[in-house]
């Protein structure tokens, strides 16, 4: 605003006449308005508002494309992106009808539901005539599961945005990926039939339809040689237009593929993904401390080191003092002092913090378990899980079941659950809440999972809307503060489970560079 005022001034000393015109999207702040006047220039000016609140990336996810919404509140605990959250969900009550039932977690989905409660009393509820067409809507805070944001993502369109960062529903391929010297920007969605295939299959399964893809494409354009000239008139004018265009993306999502090995062979991501699965099962601890400690020292990157301390600071409920200070002081010392306001940053938001005196006997845990048998280890975890206070992320997990127990090998070409997303190690805590409240109508039996997450639930049914057999097999997810593609996968797989259809609002696509960017002070 001072930077609008400062244009406006200038403009008046040098004697200039003109008009001037803000246009503040998605919604105007008074706080600006405040700005303007002391500057001494809100008369020279005419404010309106573009309502913009939901973008449609396709057919199943809607953004609010609004990034800074999570350090916005998680962090500064600043409201102001509420309003505009309450008059999105007005926006599809309007258009949809009114929701079945409503449900949700958190203290910002409590405030944003009651909000639009608030403003559908006042507007008397445009939707009210309609036929509902969404049955049921979930709310969930960012805060609710960190662990899936902080997981390295491993499904097709969840390592396309790690690795090439997907905006607005488009992504910027390199040359690196053409195979020339441009660049590319691909729109990717539902639209693209290649991409539409693979967008949620494990990563290990893409090469393998890629290739079977091209083998398919290949015998397509085979066909042409017997033809007579009218058969190949045919082909020319109805197909083959079709096929290029299929082509073009095969060759460029191949591309992609290529790109995302290399990258992830430098960067040791086996190493990396071993680390997480040992820090959400809770096993060999100080092997995985050990590893964050080398991926420090030799500064592969300074997001990915915040990342896993992160991931083994939520796991175990905060981090022992001594490991604490010891990997606050190497961080410090590979990438800088710059990053000491970060470390505060993550406190305060509950990423990253220290445990009081006596919370866990990690060590002693992980010393023990080499020594004895994994079923002996489990009974001697319980005893010292007794002693010391229980870390909530691990009571979650066991209560929920978040971490799959195979018999032998988990087939990631036929999924069997949701934690195909995290290559059958972990089931999305994210999901499973949603999962289990759908299945229960509400959060009956799940009082202790609700007592661990710091409660803030909330489960509404509107009688008015409960008869369409077919508006209750449609749920609109709704993640404020962001949601991962892999999540996004994983509920998709849930809808094809249960005979339901996953509509995303979120307030932006996150990942966990992103939420690692958003803590950050030292700014590049």
């Amino acid at each position: 605003m001072r930077y609008i005022a400062d244009i406006v001034n200038a403009d008046k000393m040098s004697g200039r006449s003109r008009k001037y015109k803000i246009i503040f999207s998605p919604q105007k702040f008074y706080a600006c308005e405040m700005v303007l006047e002391e500057e001494g220039v809100f008369g020279d000016v005419t404010c309106d508002e573009w309502s913009f609140y939901l973008l449609p990336l396709d057919e199943d996810i809607i953004s609010m494309e609004l990034p800074e919404f999570f350090r916005d509140y998680f962090l500064e605990g600043d409201h102001r992106w509420i309003n505009s959250i309450a008059r999105a969900l007005q926006l599809l009550n309007s258009l949809y009808g009114p929701f079945g039932r409503a449900y949700g977690i958190g203290r910002c989905a409590k405030m944003s539901f009651e909000l639009w409660r608030d403003l559908e009393g006042e507007s008397e509820g445009d939707g009210q005539g309609r036929k509902p067409e969404i049955g049921n809507v979930f709310l969930m805070d960012r805060d609710t599961d960190y662990v899936t944001a902080l997981c390295s993502q491993v499904v097709y369109e969840g390592l396309v945005d790690d690795t090439f960062r997907i905006k607005c529903g488009s992504v910027d391929f390199g040359p690196d990926v053409t195979s020339s010297d441009k660049s590319i920007k691909v729109l990717l969605n539902a639209q693209d039939k290649v991409f539409s295939q693979i967008r949620n299959e494990h990563f290990s399964s893409v090469f393998g339809f890629l290739s079977q893809k091209s083998r398919n494409l290949q015998a397509q354009y085979d066909r042409r040689r017997g033809m007579d000239i009218k058969q190949m008139k045919n082909f020319v004018s109805q197909e083959l237009k079709g096929l290029k265009q299929e082509h073009r993306l095969l060759s460029l999502h191949i591309g992609a593929c290529e790109s995302i090995m290399k990258k992830k062979t430098k960067q040791d991501f086996q190493e990396m993904i071993k680390a997480e699965h040992s820090l959400l099962e809770g096993f060999d601890i100080r092997e995985s401390t050990s590893f964050i400690e080398e991926h420090i020292d030799r500064q592969v990157s300074p997001i990915e080191s915040l990342r896993l301390m992160c991931l083994l600071s939520i796991t175990e409920n905060g981090l022992v003092p001594k490991d604490y200070r010891s990997l606050k002081t190497q961080y410090l010392q590979s990438y800088g002092p710059e990053h000491l306001l970060t470390f505060h940053n993550l406190k305060r938001i509950g990423l990253l913090t220290e445990q009081a005196a006596g919370e866990t006997l990690t060590a002693v845990e992980s010393r023990v378990s080499k020594l004895v048998t994994d079923r002996a280890a489990g009974k001697i975890t319980d005893a010292f899980n007794s002693l010391a206070r229980k870390s909530n992320f691990r009571a979650i997990s066991k209560k929920l079941g978040l971490i799959p127990r195979l018999d032998g090998e988990y087939d990631l070409k036929l999924p069997r659950d949701m934690a195909y997303v995290f290559s059958g190690a972990y089931v999305p805590l994210s999901c499973k809440i949603i999962e289990q409240v759908l299945e229960r109508r509400g959060w009956q039996g799940l009082e202790e999972v609700v007592r661990l997450l710091n409660g803030h639930e909330f489960s509404v049914s509107d009688s008015a809307a409960e008869d369409s057999a077919e508006a209750q097999r449609v749920v609109l997810a709704v993640f404020l503060g962001g949601c991962t593609f892999s999540e996004i996968a994983a509920l998709r797989f849930l809808g094809k489970e249960r005979g339901c259809k996953f509509i995303f609002l979120t307030t932006a696509i996150t990942n966990s560079a992103r939420v690692m960017e958003a803590m950050t002070e030292a700014r590049a």
